[in-house]
């Protein structure tokens, strides 16, 4: 596949390729073969999976305030 890079820097996929405006795609520069790859990302990505991979434990974060903000002004 040839993908077209223009003016402003935006590739332009070809349209025999299964792709939708809005899809995200990962890409990866490989220096010593000049390439670039890329590589189709979930759009969407699921928050619990994200939450559960956080090495930091969201059991000692500070207690929020019931109150809202007013201005002292």
């Amino acid at each position: 596949m040839i993908v077209t890079l223009d003016s402003k820097r935006r590739l332009t996929v070809p349209a025999a390729v299964p792709a939708k405006p809005g899809d995200h795609f990962l890409v990866d520069f490989d220096a010593e073969e000049d390439a670039l790859m890329c590589r189709r990302i979930a759009s969407k990505p699921n928050w619990l999976k994200v939450l559960k991979a956080c090495p930091v434990p969201m059991d000692d974060l500070p207690p929020r305030r019931r109150e809202y903000f007013r201005s002292k002004l």
